[in-house]
């Protein structure tokens, strides 16, 4: 009787050019289908509609960030939408209560760092596996928004925050919202982090066996501190970005969008399991999502279908994960 042959294992050196590499081809992929589909390539791939893609993309982007930072070292956080909607609701209540737009901006990112530090806080002294700690900060958050909110959106005054999030800047050099600039420096500087210094690689460790990097000495409490708190920073700065694109604060906004964010992270190459991600793959992965979101608006399906395609691409990202990660 004929047995099969033998799979040959590709090289590692080959493994990882795949790994880089998928998200891009993906990205690839999704554009061209959309400019065929749309039956007006140069409509889709316009000027104007890459940098709307781009604008839209920030929140999710940042919000990518501060993931790879949690799902590399072996966590997950499900809070990412309460968040950006309380940090939203903090920053446009500063801003109407007359504080500065610099105070009230730091104060927006202080509410998602302290909410990292809270589930930081859960996981390692109350011994709360992330998944729970989170889900319930994710109830938490939102009802702490409404709160301060009063149920109804804040809206804020002009000031320059609201020019962050905008499509078309109103100075014609920046080319495309200085949100995006920003988000493309963090990226840069947060990539530097996990891959050049001590520091970072320690993400990397836990993620990959936790036992291991007690042993070597890692004090893995203090360093999820760090890790869920720096996480927060970037959710919270989402939130920023999310109150400059509404120019309000809305305590109901972002629902779901964490599984936008997981998503990116794991379409980028980030393994739920921990000890594989990167910045450069969750930026991929953000640009895959808001494609996915334009272009089905560009062919006018209605919210539904986008939901489901967003759904299958969640799963599918998961599966190969998982796949990836057997192999």
């Amino acid at each position: 009787m004929a047995t099969a042959p033998p799979t040959v294992p590709l090289p590692r050196a080959s493994r990882s050019w795949l790994q880089v590499l998928a998200p891009f081809a993906g990205l690839a992929l999704v554009i061209l289908f959309f400019a065929v589909a749309t039956g007006s390539p140069a409509s889709y791939l316009s000027t104007a509609n890459l940098r709307v893609v781009l604008a839209q993309t920030v929140i999710v982007a940042l919000g990518a960030i501060g993931m790879t930072v949690i799902i590399v070292s072996g966590g997950i956080d499900l809070s990412v939408g309460a968040v950006i909607a309380l940090s939203s609701v903090i920053t446009a209540l500063a801003l109407t209560n007359g504080i500065s737009p610099l105070a009230a901006l730091l104060l927006g990112m202080a509410t998602g760092g302290a909410v990292g530090l809270v589930n930081a806080l859960v996981i390692t002294r109350l011994r709360v596996v992330p998944f729970i700690a989170t889900l319930g900060m994710l109830g938490v958050a939102r009802g702490l928004a409404k709160y301060f909110a009063h149920q109804q959106t804040v809206n804020a005054p002009a000031t320059w925050l609201n020019e962050l999030a905008v499509s078309f800047p109103s100075r014609p050099w920046l080319m495309v919202s200085p949100g995006v600039w920003l988000a493309i420096v963090l990226a840069i500087a947060m990539s530097l982090v996990l891959e050049r210094t001590v520091f970072g690689r320690r993400f990397f460790a836990i993620g990959s066996n936790e036992a291991a990097a007690r042993a070597c000495g890692i004090d893995v409490e203090r360093l999820k501190f760090w890790i869920y708190g720096l996480g927060g920073l970037f959710f919270g700065l989402a939130g920023v970005m999310q109150m400059s694109r509404l120019r309000q604060g809305d305590p109901t906004v972002a629902v779901g969008v964490e599984l936008d964010v997981i998503a990116a992270v794991v379409i980028g190459g980030g393994s739920l399991s921990g000890g594989e991600g990167s910045i450069l793959g969750a930026m991929i992965g953000a640009l895959i999502m808001a494609f996915l979101r334009n272009g089905c608006l560009h062919m006018g399906w209605a919210n539904h279908v986008q939901e489901i395609i967003i759904g299958v691409v969640i799963v599918a990202a998961v599966a190969i994960d998982r796949f990836r990660s057997r192999g």
